[in-house]
């Protein structure tokens, strides 16, 4: 898949409209906590003004509903901009003539955003004479400024920008010839927001290792007891056919052997180590247990490539960390190909600390699971080049 590319532009002292991906998660006090993803947008910005171009910024924060909302404000990402930039940034509702830099207000303050509204869509796109999507954290959603916004210029006048190109590549890459043996890491809660990427995957992947919550949906298919852990009942069938499928492509598919199992969902919880089969009656498994970590830690010793999306536990409660944390820098540590699907697995390993040492974070959960899904984006497909339009 190739893309329209930024450098094919004639940017020279024109207006660029670049959609960027700018939800970044905040501490109690609105402070920044993790700026990976607008350092991130750095190098499409910089090639914007090394052009003396007139960069317009626009992004989300979080979900507002479509109001004005200060704790969704794009302030702290205006002043972290400003730090990183070195230059002005003004924060706006509208254009300012006569700045280098203007960061929009968050765009979901908009209700036609999320609905795809041609209105906004015309609105935001009059503001500039090129556009840029270097979101790809968002390029799975159909909305104004990713979607709707790219009809509205012509193949000479879009483009995707650089954290794009490369993070549509690599996973282009990796689906398409990974250096074998290749071994995906699946968890996170539930079976269904992973179910298609999971059948997609069988066919390319050599080994895949199931935790977090997610897992329980396919012990219990197995006949195991699994006390009052998270289960999704209406896709035990789909459990097994996934389960069918490993089998019958060869796929070693590996599920947890031992749980951390919790009297109740709270860090203060009474916990004990149990075996996967004998969850007692109102506890609930909230991580992989060590015998497990050992299991998933020997099956890994010989992969050379290494996808991992979803956490192997509540990793937000200390107590049920340790499991997520252990495999992490395990994964960290190996002299395989490591890529993290972003979402909550990139914000894992930036908490334990080994963020540097994998060889790619994706700055977009849901996006890279859509493309692990087969599907091509729907802010990425105008900017392929020959669909634009």
């Amino acid at each position: 898949m190739e893309l329209l590319n930024i450098k094919s532009l004639d940017l020279a002292g024109k207006k660029v409209f670049i959609r960027c991906d700018f939800n970044v998660p905040m501490d109690e006090f609105g402070n920044i906590s993790d700026d990976r993803r607008i350092r991130s947008a750095l190098s499409t910005i910089n090639y914007c003004l090394d052009q003396d171009c007139a960069v317009i910024l626009a992004s989300h924060l979080g979900r507002p509903k479509g109001v004005a909302d200060e704790k969704y404000s794009l302030a702290p990402v205006a002043r972290r901009l400003h730090q990183l930039l070195k230059r002005e940034v003004t924060l706006a509702e509208d254009v300012v003539q006569g700045t280098e830099v203007l960061l929009l207000e968050n765009l979901r303050f908009e209700a036609g955003e999320t609905k795809n509204e041609e209105t906004l869509s015309k609105e935001l796109a009059s503001m500039a004479e090129f556009y840029v999507n270097d979101a790809f954290g968002v390029s799975h959603r159909a909305h104004s400024s990713v979607e709707g916004i790219t009809h509205l210029f012509d193949a000479q006048h879009k483009a995707a920008g650089f954290l794009l190109q490369r993070e549509i590549q690599f996973f282009g890459k990796l689906i398409k010839s990974p250096v074998r043996p290749f071994a995906a890491i699946v968890g996170g809660s539930k079976v269904s927001g992973k179910l298609e990427a999971l059948i997609n995957l069988l066919p390319k992947v050599d080994k895949i290792l199931i935790g977090g919550g997610m897992a329980f949906t396919f012990l219990k298919q197995m006949g195991y007891d699994i006390g009052a852990s998270l289960v999704e009942d209406d896709l035990l069938e789909d459990a097994q056919h996934v389960m069918d499928e490993a089998k019958k492509l060869g796929v070693k598919f590996y599920l947890p052997i031992d749980v951390i199992a919790a009297d109740k969902f709270a860090e203060d919880a009474v916990s004990k180590i149990v075996t996967a089969q004998e969850i007692p009656d109102g506890w609930m498994g909230l991580d992989i247990g060590p015998a497990t970590v050992r299991l998933y830690r020997e099956a890994l010793n010989d992969v050379q490539t290494v996808l991992w999306n979803g956490p192997m536990g509540v990793y937000e409660m200390d107590k049920f960390a340790r499991g997520s944390s252990k495999i992490a820098h395990f994964v960290a540590d190996s002299y395989a190909t490591t890529v993290v699907g972003g979402g909550d697995t990139a914000d894992l390993v930036q908490r334990i600390g080994v963020d540097e040492e994998m060889t790619f974070i994706s700055t977009g959960g849901g996006a890279s699971l859509e493309l692990l899904e087969g599907k091509i984006l729907p802010g990425v497909l105008p900017l392929i080049t020959g669909q634009e339009g």
